[in-house]
């Protein structure tokens, strides 16, 4: 599974809330700078030639629904990232975002709980 461009990812965002949709639809839901009609076109078509999501003909309008999963790109997205930037490590990932103030103590106390009682939320 290949990494997608931002712009890719904003577009399956969507369509993982969606879970299906025309290119319209796909549309109203791009609230910042929107781009013309045949350029989402390509993007999503470009999508399924990745093999993240498959269409529905009607005519000559298709409706495109997401075929990788949501969780399944996340996975694959954070054990690449973590890979990169960490060095594998998630104690360097978890210690980054401490160092930087992204996470509480409080926070850490849950995942250590989670961790410990073998009962992760997500």
């Amino acid at each position: 599974m290949q990494k997608l461009t931002n712009k890719e990812e904003e577009i399956m965002h969507i369509l993982w809330k969606l879970e299906k949709a025309f290119v319209k639809e796909v549309m109203a839901e791009i609230h910042d700078e929107q781009p013309h009609y045949n350029t989402l076109s390509t993007i999503i078509r470009n999508l399924e030639e990745k093999g993240f999501v498959a269409h529905n003909a009607f005519g000559n309008t298709h409706q495109y629904y997401p075929v990788v999963r949501k969780e399944d790109y996340r996975k694959k997205f954070m054990t690449n990232a973590i890979e990169t930037y960490f060095n594998s490590s998630y104690k360097n990932m978890v210690s980054h975002f401490a160092q930087e103030e992204k996470i509480s103590a409080e926070e850490l106390r849950e995942i250590l709980s989670m961790i410990e009682n073998g009962n992760p939320k997500k």
